[in-house]
Order: C-alpha cells, then structure tokens, then sequence
C-alpha cells in the first residue's frame, strides 16, 4: 500500500473521530430536540477531508460518521429504512462537498481569497442542503407532525431547518477561516 493511500485511510479515520468527538460533546454541541438535531461544528471535519481528498474522502469520511453514531448510541432509529436514510445516507451525502476540492486548493495554491470563499461556501451549501433533504424526507415519512393540524411536511421542513441552516453558517465560517488562516497545512495532501 502507497503511503499517500495509508495516510488517506490515517486522516479520514482521524477527522472522522474528530466529528463524533465534537457532535458528542456537550458545550460543543447544542442539542436542540429530543429526538435529535442539533446545532454543532462536528460537519467541519468532514468538509475539510472531502476539500483536502475530495469526493472520496468526504464520503467516506460522512459514512463513517453516522455509522459511528449508531455505534456509539447517538441515533434516534425508529424503523431500520429511517436509520439507513438519517445515519446512512445523511451524513455520507455530506461528503459531495468535495466536489469543489479542486477548485479550493487551486483557489488557495493562487492565494485567491475570494474564488475559494465562494467554493468552500458553495461545498458546504451543497453537502448540508443533500443532508437536509434526506432528514426531511426521513421526517415527513416516519415521523408525525407534534402540532395537531399542521402537515408532516411543514414540520419537518421547520424541524429540519432549525438547525440545518445555522450549521451551514457556522461550518461555513469557520472552514473558510480555516483554510484562509492555515492554506498549506489544509492542503498539503491534496
């Protein structure tokens, strides 16, 4: 095995931990409902793997980490489909942010702030749109709306974004902050 695969495998399993390890800690994540969903940083590792190695990587890297969630007992499963599409696939969609990797580093390496600004911002709109589109869907069949009245989809659509749209913000910010204050330390795989 090459040493640039082995060092693939050494940081995929390192940021992978990382995203548990900041979605499990409790000042680092703020759980805002019962059943789960909560506002964290935990998705910065994975877009910093799926930016440093691509698709792969942040597929990878997104998989694994739902697949540790489960292990470890942080995921609310109702039905095994409903698991599979929030632990399974919401988490390795996330991943898709690697997409831009290419155009990030080029970005960085041409030290245009504004072209990888709008890459990273653009990655990580895509992989947290793909992961809230499949809690959302996960949500309007499996779950009911708590709200007597008011339809599954409206619910979920709220449930979802409550704290979809300010992990965006918050990833986005710090990742971009993080490749602008440490470009070659970020990069220097890829």
């Amino acid at each position: 095995m090459s040493s640039r695969k082995i060092l693939f495998l050494i940081e995929v399993a390192i940021f992978t931990a990382l995203a548990l390890l900041l979605d499990i800690i409790p000042f680092l994540s703020f759980k805002i409902w019962a059943m789960g969903g909560s506002i964290s940083f935990a998705m910065i590792p994975i877009f910093i793997i799926a930016f440093r190695w691509g698709i792969k990587g942040g597929l990878l890297s997104g998989f694994l980490w739902g697949v540790l969630q489960v292990a470890v007992g942080n995921a609310y499963i109702l039905h095994p489909i409903q698991g599979l599409i929030e632990y399974g696939l919401a988490f390795t969609v996330l991943g898709f942010a690697g997409v831009f990797a290419k155009q990030i580093q080029k970005g960085v390496k041409e030290g245009t702030i504004k072209t990888y600004l709008s890459y990273i911002a653009l990655g990580v709109l895509l992989g947290t749109s793909l992961r809230f589109i499949a809690h959302y869907f996960a949500g309007i069949v499996f779950f009911e709306s708590a709200i007597e009245g008011q339809p599954v989809w409206i619910y979920s659509l709220v449930y979802n974004s409550s704290y979809m749209v300010p992990s965006f913000i918050i990833c986005s910010l710090i990742v971009f902050f993080l490749f602008h204050k440490q470009p070659k330390t970020l990069l220097n795989s890829a």
